[in-house]
């Protein structure tokens, strides 16, 4: 591993596992975890799993896998400019969305309004539940067994009464004190993955186009270069070339901004990244251009009309199945029924919050169509 800096997360400062383990052979702790979060049943499910296309509206859609995958590629970049541990970075980016449920956004807000009355669900909570308890692989514990700090970075935001029940690891939002920077890499990766692929797939699907984005000024201004470097290039190049230079111009900016912020704040160890504020930010200019790109999107591309019709039947589907299962639980499968699980209502979050979008339509085929019987 390259030479870390002193604030970074490193195995020696570590608050290592739930379940102590001996060290792994030829590869790191954080290594480790990546390797278990890439085998594991829920991460292969992100693969058929909505960003905002359902599965089978096209095959080159972004869905929860691919999305995964470039965060990751986006904070191992950013951590490794900033002498952080990318190892760290790229685990916390892979496991961040298991527990999405299917549907993506939508599913989630169906899945919670049936939830309501009984915790409530959460999707980064529901990764923390996956990654902590509900993987079955490993013969010593639940779960995949992973460090404090992967499982820290995968809870982005937390209410103050799910932080009291998350112990430890709940303390920071109590207590207003910060992740590691790596965490913090992570949850603006996040960001400038999904606002730019988002935008590709728009104008992908036709729902958006380049005349609407003309008002975007992050994208005109990439735009407007690629056209005069390349005078009558368009098609899927110049989206491609725009967006690129998009991504690039706001990863540079987050390095260089981290780093500003690092220096003036005289961040010695990790100690003092937990007791500071926010550290990893853009500057105010590239803010406001990510800002601007959300109110778009959510505007063009997720109220879009064809967007929203999906929408509807995606919540309709889990509801419905949601009151099914709860209304007699021997529909569920046996692994589901056990009496060492949590409350019913929680057990079916977990079943439902697993399915793949496929999946979840042919369970709603399965239990409401006369024709399936």
């Amino acid at each position: 591993m390259p030479e870390l800096a002193p604030y970074a997360v490193s195995e020696a400062n570590s608050r290592g596992r739930r379940h102590e383990e001996g060290s792994p052979s030829h590869r790191n702790e954080f290594q480790r975890d990546r390797d278990r979060i890439v085998h594991s049943t829920a991460f292969r499910r992100l693969e058929y799993k909505t960003q905002v296309f359902v599965n089978h509206e096209g095959d080159l859609f972004r869905t929860r896998l691919t999305h995964s995958l470039e965060v990751a590629q986006i904070a191992r970049g950013v951590a490794r400019a900033l002498k952080l541990n990318e190892d760290l970075a790229e685990a916390i980016s892979l496991a961040h969305d298991l527990g999405h449920t299917p549907f993506g956004h939508a599913g989630q807000d169906a899945l919670n309004a049936c939830m309501k009355d009984h915790g409530g669900f959460e999707h980064n909570l529901q990764s923390l539940r996956i990654v902590d308890r509900l993987e079955e692989r490993y013969a010593a514990f639940d779960g995949l067994n992973l460090c404090f700090e992967t499982r820290e970075g995968i809870v982005k935001h937390c209410s103050l009464e799910n932080a009291r029940r998350l112990g430890v690891l709940g303390e920071r939002f109590i207590n207003h004190t910060q992740a590691s920077l790596e965490a913090q890499i992570c949850n603006l990766a996040d960001e400038i993955a999904y606002n730019n692929h988002d935008l590709d797939d728009g104008l992908r699907s036709g729902l958006i186009s380049l005349e609407q984005l003309e008002s975007v000024s992050l994208f005109t201004l990439h735009v407007g270069k690629i056209r005069d470097l390349y005078p009558g290039l368009g098609g899927r190049r110049l989206v491609h070339e725009t967006i690129r230079n998009m991504i690039n111009a706001l990863v540079c900016d987050l390095i260089e901004t981290t780093a500003q912020r690092i220096a003036r704040e005289q961040t010695k160890d990790l100690a003092e990244v937990r007791s500071s504020g926010p550290l990893v930010a853009y500057s105010g200019e590239l803010q406001r251009a990510q800002r601007e790109i959300k109110l778009f999107l959510r505007k063009h591309l997720y109220q879009h009309y064809q967007v929203l019709r999906m929408t509807s039947k995606a919540q309709r589907i889990v509801a419905d199945l949601f009151s099914a299962f709860v209304s007699d639980l021997r529909l569920l499968p046996p692994q589901y029924q056990r009496d060492d699980s949590p409350s019913q209502h929680r057990r079916v979050a977990d079943y439902i919050a697993g399915m793949t979008d496929r999946y979840a339509i042919k369970e709603h085929r399965r239990l409401f169509a006369v024709g399936e019987i």
